[in-house]
């Protein structure tokens, strides 16, 4: 089964340990970590500048143009084991996704000082095992 590639900033500890989160939910290995600073990382997000990819996470589907950011949310909840009606939620307040995703996205770098150094490390390995 291919896995779908999903792309983070591998410079951000609350990045990398939010998508620790997704990957142990995710049981079926739905998804393949992708560094956005990796040369996959710019080929699956072509014609977008560095700034462009590094704003926010990405989720590139086979045969499809790649999400951003909050309009990730709903595809990527839809993969999870239970995640159907997140994801209804998510879909149905496209805006309310967006903002709060931006938030998150804005703040990264505050919320990466509350992660703790032992839940990093837990969720590189996880990243690595993954990737």
């Amino acid at each position: 089964m291919a896995r779908t590639p999903i792309l983070y900033d591998a410079d951000c500890r609350f990045c990398r340990s939010s998508l620790a989160l997704i990957l142990a939910w995710d049981r079926r290995h739905a998804f393949r970590p992708v560094a956005i600073q990796s040369d996959e990382g710019a080929a699956l997000l072509p014609g977008r500048t560095e700034a462009e990819r590094l704003a926010s996470a990405h989720l590139a589907p086979a045969g499809a143009a790649p999400l951003s950011g909050g309009a990730a949310a709903g595809p990527v909840l839809r993969e999870l084991p239970g995640g159907a009606a997140l994801a209804a939620l998510a879909d149905r307040l496209p805006g309310a996704t967006e903002r709060g995703y931006g938030w998150v996205a804005a703040n990264r770098g505050p919320l990466s000082r509350l992660v703790p150094r032992a839940v990093s490390k837990r969720a590189d390995a996880l990243v690595r095992e993954r990737a």
